[in-house]
């Protein structure tokens, strides 16, 4: 269509987003007329009205809405399109994008990145670490590539294919581990003092529908918003936690106390969108992490 440019759209969907044409120009590095001014430019060639700015805040109208559903998806597509011209097969360049749930960022990403490196070193990665919802709204909106998370309910458009299966447990610094049997039977949790993650973390959701379903009423001391920080605290505390196995194995300082019954096990797994376009450099990225997991000894799924 003669006078629509890719800019206008990007402009459209910065304002709808926002709904606010000065954040919107912000974000941009365009003034608020020139933002202003590009988007009449564009209502004029399309012939309809695509924002209603009555209100305090700017809406998309019907047709906007409409429009701008289909201007999403293009643009998702011409990025995808740009990624395939600048993927070499040879992996001598590329660029990976990974989500990640926070308990993954404290063992597995760190030999990730350095198998990754020391294959493909032109392969630039950017991490990212936030909840399993996050990553897979950001694989089907083609923000990453390739995700690690966790086995669960089906979700439409995501391709889920298990990696390990991880096992949580009890978990002490050395002097303590001696004062407890070498089996802690469940309902004696309710006179342990625990340090645990917070209650965003679906691990701690996981922890909870454990302890919910042996009637245990914990003793939570300390809640923190990382794996690494409860390490820190069990090891200068007389404080328990409950960790992912592999993570205890890293952590010399730390000793496993079995419990009976134990905490119900987890598949970890990559995600990817389903039918997108996969890069090479995720293909290895995948290929890598399959074979590092293996090299680790990690349970394997199932």
């Amino acid at each position: 269509m003669a006078g629509l440019e890719l800019r206008h759209l990007r402009y459209l969907l910065a304002v709808a987003e926002h709904g606010n044409f000065s954040r919107a120009a912000e974000e941009l590095y365009v003034s608020q007329p020139t933002l202003s001014q590009q988007i009449k430019q564009l209502e004029t060639t399309l012939g309809v009205q695509l924002l209603d700015r009555s209100g305090r805040t700017v809406r998309l109208t019907d047709a906007g809405a409409a429009f701008a559903a289909r201007a999403r998806s293009a643009l998702r597509e011409l990025a995808a399109a740009e990624r395939a011209i600048e993927d070499v097969q040879d992996l001598s360049r590329g660029h990976l994008r990974l989500g990640i749930t926070p308990t993954f960022i404290t063992y597995l990403i760190g030999p990730l990145t350095a198998e990754l490196y020391a294959r493909h070193p032109g392969v630039s990665l950017t991490v990212v670490e936030m909840s399993q919802d996050n990553i897979e709204a950001g694989l089907l909106a083609d923000d990453l590539d390739v995700g690690i998370a966790f086995m669960g309910a089906p979700v439409p458009g995501i391709e889920f294919a298990a990696l390990f299966t991880e096992h949580l447990g009890l978990v002490t610094s050395g002097p303590r581990a001696a004062s407890l049997p070498g089996a802690l039977p469940v309902r004696a949790l309710d006179d342990v003092q625990l340090a645990l993650l917070s209650s965003d973390f679906l691990t701690r959701t996981h922890i909870d529908t454990y302890f919910a379903a042996h009637h245990v009423d914990p003793r939570i001391m300390v809640e923190a918003n990382s794996v690494q920080a409860l390490t820190e605290i069990v090891q200068r505390t007389p404080l328990a936690t409950v960790l992912p196995d592999a993570v205890t194995h890293d952590h010399p300082h730390l000793t496993p106390v079995p419990l009976d019954p134990p905490i119900p096990t987890r598949t970890v797994a990559i995600l990817r969108r389903d039918g997108g376009y996969h890069s090479a450099a995720a293909a290895a990225f995948v290929r890598l992490t399959h074979e590092l997991v293996a090299d680790r000894g990690y349970a394997p799924p199932g």
